[in-house]
């Protein structure tokens, strides 16, 4: 009987993502609201600029006054940023000396700039040349107003966000809990950083790279440390991601003899969904639930394998759970190859690139010259991958090819 064919890419993203809910609220001050998700639609508590206000250093007056040049203004006061001029309302012949930042006069609607003027030290001044310039002026509420939905709920909150928000007159920001994701590497063959591997041993580096992508997509990653190939460390090790919202296994994703993840998986509460797609690297991709709801991937052993899944299932998973837009994680685009490709096999294939501008103004990609997925130098050196379907035809340089570039 031929065995069931393995998932396609799309499926197998399908799946992880059916059904997932965003996380709970919570109401965190503006230091500690980067990187989350914006749970509700903000409101701007202010207007801004409150008020017109010169975009340069000059003087302000009346437009009409300085339709033809040259010509000469009595200087009636001065106004900076913070220091508003407070004396009456500037009147037709008159001009305040004013800065960037400060409000403008009542009465004035322009400003010129000082490099056109030349102060006569008789109390006047006078325009030389130049006609104001609008920009000149930032208005009231030029940037939003009072009211106005500024920031919309699913963003994910950047340092230009949390700028923008305070500037809105927000000290603190509704926002999605972040969800937890515990890592757990495995295998007896691993030691942890800083150790001296003894024979046959390397160094578990792929639930740290996994866990800087975690925290960069807006989740906060636990650490299980390395649960060894039995099933009682594994399932011990399992029981502390109990109040994870996902749980990443990192080796042992197969169904082979020496492979014990899913079985503690099983002994665990979970139920096996996939553990094979048609993707390269990655082919061993493990997914399963629990009834709680929490969500449990298997990325395979390999580095590369390792954080190519993370890339493609995990940071889709967060954003979900965070209740964020979508960031454009998975957005592609065409390049120029440099270099002939064979014919792609039956999974789709991630190649490691380097992708370059041109002289000419295109996107031109070079793939590596090994696609070993045990090979970290080749994807640190790497800034994207070529995305081939299943069965693609071989390619010839000057071919256009489908890139990701790589944003971990």
């Amino acid at each position: 009987m031929p065995s069931k064919p393995a998932l396609s890419v799309d499926e197998a993203l399908a799946r992880i993502l059916d059904g997932v809910r965003p996380t709970q609220f919570e109401t965190v001050e503006l230091l500690d609201a980067a990187g989350r998700t914006l749970a509700e639609q903000l409101k701007a508590k202010l207007t801004q600029p409150p008020f017109h206000a010169s975009a340069m250093d000059g003087y302000a007056v009346y437009a009409a006054d300085v339709a033809t040049l040259p010509v000469r203004l009595k200087l009636i006061g001065e106004a900076a940023a913070g220091h508003p001029y407070s004396g009456p309302a500037l009147r037709r012949g008159e001009t305040v000396r004013i800065f960037t930042g400060a409000p403008l006069p009542q009465g004035a609607d322009a400003i010129v700039i000082q490099e056109n003027t030349e102060p006569q030290g008789d109390g006047t001044i006078i325009v030389e040349d130049g006609t104001p310039d609008p920009a000149h002026v930032r208005p009231a509420g030029g940037d939003f107003v009072e009211g106005a939905t500024v920031i919309r709920a699913g963003t994910r909150l950047m340092p230009r966000h949390i700028a923008l928000a305070a500037a809105m007159g927000h000290d603190s920001l509704p926002t999605r809990r972040k969800p937890v994701v515990a890592v757990l590497a495995t295998g007896d063959e691993l030691v942890t950083p800083g150790t001296t591997p003894g024979p046959g041993q390397i160094v578990a580096s792929n639930s740290y790279a996994i866990a800087a992508m975690i925290t960069r997509a807006g989740g906060e990653a636990k650490l299980l440390g390395i649960a060894r190939d039995t099933l009682d460390s594994l399932k011990w090790h399992l029981d502390q991601a109990a109040d994870a919202d996902v749980l990443i296994t990192i080796g042992g994703a197969s169904v082979g003899d020496h492979d014990l993840v899913s079985q503690a998986l099983e002994a665990t509460g979970f139920k096996l969904d996939f553990w094979k797609i048609a993707m390269r690297p990655g082919k061993p991709l493990m997914f399963a639930q629990a009834k709680s709801g929490q969500r449990a991937i298997g990325v395979p052993g390999n580095p590369v394998s390792s954080i190519i899944c993370t890339a493609i299932f995990v940071i889709p998973l967060i954003e979900a759970l965070s209740g964020a837009n979508r960031s454009g994680a998975q957005t592609l685009t065409e390049a120029i190859l440099t270099a002939p490709l064979e014919k792609n096999g039956p999974r789709q294939h991630y190649m490691r690139a380097e992708l370059i501008l041109a002289a000419d103004g295109t996107l031109a990609v070079t793939p590596a010259a090994s696609q070993d997925s045990a090979l970290l130098t080749i994807l640190a050196q790497a800034n994207a991958l070529i995305v081939r379907h299943p069965h693609a035809p071989p390619l010839r340089k000057g071919d256009k090819v489908t890139v990701r570039t790589i944003d971990f």
